[in-house]
């Protein structure tokens, strides 16, 4: 679709200039995440259960069983994630374990990946902004990638839980919609699309995004209409084989967080429609729009009779305790009005001055190359929108708004150079600053402050902080026979990471009923919370007293166990179990009825 060839201009050495910005990052952001490297502090619980995945694997548990056994024993906990997402990590630690062993093999598989992914993105936006503007631009463009703090979050040392990938998923559907070929474009652009989605179904809106783009060049030109069916073809088809491949034939519970037989069965209905529609001649553009609206409906109409929980509101099902105490506190996965503003307003507004500055580029090109623009505008906006509507949903925003950011820096750049006064060249200067870092440095930094992923930003800089380092001191559980611990939700990754035990939930929502169990056994008064406990055939109590999720149960009910814990209030049915660490980590002997 674009109109200079860059490809044909032998001496810019785009590859190269990618690979250097990529190696600049890959310091930086090594750099800035040393101390925690060092420390082994991943950025949240996500990715540590994401590593104890990796583990379970390669001892041996079944390529298509994605249950955590651990995870409310013994019938455990059937997670959300995808096989995808585990293959380089497994691989790089498979590979590497018989050399240098299995510790220094995971830390390398948790350091590369991040950074891999990273050199994807960088990739497919460098090569795209080489395409549109030229070898400055897509230099500047990547360097952008790397000062988004939504995107820095997902790709730093350690970050190893799916959205890096999904982020990738964007930028290679945004590199293929610019390819000449339809087929070629579409084909990879709905690929694409099919492996974010596999990995985590949070891509829908970037999906139907991407098909509204293909539309609109469809009804632009009606030669342009095999841009659509190949794109929706290849994501359907590519949907329904890396389920397969994944889940394999005997697992076809219909899960409503994750792809399942009835999200393949609306995107397989749309792509037959959409094909028909496509070989139907002289069809008028209302009628094309009629049509496709129709396909949609019989595909939503299929969704719904296969699948009517689905249909309900995200998380619909939660109980009522979960989510006023766990899912209303993931604030990156809430709208950005209840984010932090001071860090989330900037980045916003950034975007939106973004989106001004395309919308600039596609009222000042000519022909068919506004009409790209156009459609970047249309990206742009649902990007935007989808993170107001769900936070970390910026990084996509971001990446898109990559290449007009890249552009408008190579513009002020040239202004810095250029003959005119010193006053506009400090404008020029400033604004290159604003506009690569709105909120300032201090935010950039504040992304390798590890800010946990699932949002309560508060409360995981407080576990990482607290005196009860729960990644050390949850080895010292070894020490003791096996068994089922009690614990916050959050620290239940790092006691399956670290030791030999299992735990009655972690903070994943499939473990609804046991996750209410946790948060009523802290909330309730101990002798409710007792029942509650041993009907998990529980044999230990773990809590940190300084750790934000604990203290939010004991202010939510002072008169619950977790508020007479921290009071130092033990029932006659706990016994403490003495360790060498800090009185905020403390461990309780469920005793024997």
């Amino acid at each position: 679709m674009i109109a200079i060839d860059r490809r044909t201009r032998g001496k810019e050495r785009v590859n190269r200039r990618i690979a250097l910005v990529w190696a600049l990052l890959c310091i930086i952001f090594l750099a800035l995440g040393f101390s925690r490297i060092v420390e082994g502090q991943f950025p949240g619980p996500d990715d540590v259960l994401r590593l104890v995945q990796v583990r379970d694997l390669l001892n041996g548990q079944s390529w298509f069983d994605l249950h955590q056994y651990r995870i409310d024993p013994p019938g455990g906990t059937a997670m959300h994630w995808s096989r995808l997402v585990d293959i380089p990590l497994a691989l790089i630690v498979a590979i590497l374990s018989p050399i240098f062993g299995q510790n220094a093999a995971e830390m390398v598989a948790i350091i590369v990946v991040p950074l891999l992914l990273l050199g994807g993105i960088l990739f497919f936006i460098g090569r795209l902004a080489w395409r549109l503007f030229g070898l400055e631009v897509a230099g500047f463009a990547c360097l952008a990638i790397g000062l988004f703090a939504p995107i820095v979050m997902q790709l730093q040392p350690m970050r190893i839980d799916h959205h890096g990938w999904q982020i990738l998923a964007v930028a290679a559907a945004l590199w293929a919609i610019a390819h000449r070929h339809a087929a070629i474009g579409g084909g990879i652009a709905g690929f694409a699309m099919g492996v974010g989605l596999t990995i985590s179904i949070e891509l829908l809106p970037m999906a139907a995004a991407f098909g509204a783009v293909l539309t609109v060049r469809w009804l632009s030109d009606r030669d342009n209409r095999w841009w659509l069916v190949c794109y929706m073809q290849a994501l359907a088809l590519s949907l329904t084989a890396l389920f397969f491949l994944t889940r394999g034939w005997t697992d076809l519970t219909q899960y409503c967080d994750a792809i399942a037989p009835a999200h393949m069965g609306f995107f397989l209905i749309a792509a037959v429609l959409t094909g028909a529609i496509a070989a139907a001649r002289n069809v008028p553009n209302m009628l094309v729009i009629l049509l496709l609206t129709g396909s949609a409906g019989l595909g939503l109409l299929f969704f719904a009779l296969s699948a009517p929980t689905c249909v309900a509101a995200p998380f619909a099902q939660l109980d009522p305790v979960v989510r006023d105490l766990w899912y209303l506190r993931v604030m990156e996965g809430r709208p950005v009005w209840t984010q932090n503003l001071a860090i989330a307003l900037p980045i916003l507004l950034q975007l939106v001055f973004i989106l001004a500055v395309t919308i600039l580029l596609a009222r000042s090109a000519d022909k068919w190359m506004r009409q790209w623009w156009v459609e970047y505008v249309i990206l742009l906006v649902a990007s935007i929108l989808g993170a107001m509507l769900v936070w970390r949903s910026a990084g996509f925003a971001c990446v898109i708004a990559a290449i007009p950011v890249g552009w408008l820096t190579a513009k002020l750049f040239a202004v810095i150079r250029g003959r005119r006064g010193l006053g506009v060249k400090l404008a020029a200067a400033c604004a290159v600053i604003i506009i690569l870092l709105p909120s300032a440095p201090v935010d950039f930094v504040r992304a390798f402050n590890f800010d946990d992923d699932r949002g309560n930003q508060v409360a995981k800089s407080s576990v990482r902080e607290a005196e009860c380092d729960i990644n050390a001191q949850a080895r010292l559980l070894n020490t003791l026979p096996r068994g089922t611990i009690f614990a916050p939700l959050d620290l239940g990754p790092a006691i399956l990471r670290w030791s030999h035990h299992s735990v009655v939930a972690t903070g994943h929502h499939r473990a609804n009923e046991a996750m209410a169990d946790v948060i009523n056994g802290f909330t309730l008064p101990p002798d409710v919370a007792e029942i509650l406990i041993r009907d998990h055939n529980t044999r230990y109590v773990l809590v940190c007293t300084d750790v934000t999720e604990f203290s939010n149960y004991a202010a939510a009910e002072p008169g619950g166990l977790a508020g007479r814990l921290t009071a130092n209030d033990i029932p006659a049915w706990l016994t403490p179990v003495k360790f060498d660490a800090p009185d905020q980590f403390r461990v309780y002997r469920v005793t024997p009825q």
